[in-house]
């Protein structure tokens, strides 16, 4: 017979359990968060194309307008 008992350990699995619960939950916050930003970044992104699409376009109606006047 040992001379320092260990105590029962009845409830280590269920912190372990709890620990890792915890964790997956830290992770999951950091993923929703990273999905966030990554969806304002293509929000901001798709902004910039569209504006750039417009600015094109509007370039070759002036070009084609401005040709359309030089001809009359």
């Amino acid at each position: 017979m040992a001379e320092f008992p260990m105590p029962p350990f009845d409830c280590a699995p269920g912190l372990r359990l709890s620990a890792h619960e915890k964790v997956i939950q830290i992770q999951l916050e950091t993923l929703e968060r990273r999905q966030q930003q990554l969806e304002q970044f293509q929000e901001r992104l798709e902004r910039r194309l569209w504006l750039t699409v417009y600015g094109v376009v509007a370039v070759i109606l002036m070009r084609a307008f401005q040709s359309f006047l030089t001809m009359n």
